[in-house]
C-alpha cells in the first residue's frame, strides 16, 4: 500500500531537459568544456557543481566551480518562460493532492526547482521539496529519496519514486522505494548541439 509519492522535477514534473542543456552549453562553451546531449542525459540527478567538477577534471580544464554553476542555474532562469510541464506527470501528481503525501525530491538547488514548481502551478501542492541543499550525497545514492520519506513521516516501503534518469532510478532501488520510469510516460525533446 503506497502512502506517498516521490516526484524528480527535472525531466519529470518539468520539460525542463532541453532549456538545461542550452543553459549548459551556452555555460560550457565560454569555459571550453566539453559536454555532449547523450552524457548530459547520462548525468540527469546529479547537482550543477557535482557535473562541472566532473567534467572539467575528466578534460584537464580548470574552472571556478562555484562561478561556473551560479552562470550555468542562471542560464537556465533565463529560458524558464520556455518551461513546459510534462502533462502526463503532473495529471498524476494533481489528482493525487490531498489524497497521499507527496514531495519533490531532486538534485537540482532549490531556488531553480521552486521557481520551476511554480512556473507549472504545482508548488503549492507538496508537502516539502527536497533539494541538492539538503544532503550530503547525491544520485544514484538514496539520501534526496529517504530524507523526503523521512520529512513525509513515511516508510520508504510506502514510497514510490516518479523519476526520468539512470541515476534517479538507481537512488529510489537503494532507498527500497517503488519507482515509476516516466521515459515511458513522456520522451524528453533532443536539440542539436548549435542550439
Amino acid at each position: 500500500m503506497i502512502s506517498a509519492l516521490i516526484f524528480d522535477c527535472d525531466g519529470t514534473l518539468t520539460d525542463s531537459m532541453p532549456l538545461h542543456y542550452v543553459a549548459w552549453k551556452q555555460t560550457l562553451d565560454r569555459y571550453r568544456v566539453a559536454i555532449d546531449e547523450d552524457r548530459f542525459y547520462a548525468l540527469g540527478g546529479m547537482p550543477t557543481d557535482k557535473i562541472i567538477a566532473l567534467l572539467s577534471g575528466e578534460q584537464g580544464v580548470a574552472v571556478d566551480v562555484d562561478l561556473a554553476s551560479r552562470e550555468k542555474e542562471q542560464a537556465f532562469l533565463n529560458l524558464l518562460h520556455r518551461l513546459e510541464p510534462i502533462a502526463a506527470v503532473l495529471k498524476i501528481a494533481q489528482e493525487n493532492q490531498g489524497k497521499l503525501k507527496m514531495a519533490v525530491a531532486s538534485g537540482g538547488f532549490r531556488e531553480v526547482i521552486e521557481q520551476q514548481l511554480r512556473r507549472i502551478g504545482c508548488f503549492d501542492w507538496f508537502d516539502t521539496v527536497v533539494t541538492a541543499e539538503d544532503t550530503e550525497l547525491h544520485k544514484p545514492e538514496p539520501d534526496v529519496f529517504l530524507e523526503a520519506a523521512r520529512r513525509l513521516g513515511v516508510p520508504p516501503a510506502k514510497c514510490r519514486v516518479y523519476e526520468d534518469s539512470d541515476l534517479g532510478i538507481e537512488a529510489a532501488r537503494r532507498a527500497g522505494m517503488q519507482w515509476v520510469d516516466v521515459r515511458s510516460l513522456h520522451t524528453s525533446r533532443r536539440l542539436s548541439p548549435a542550439q
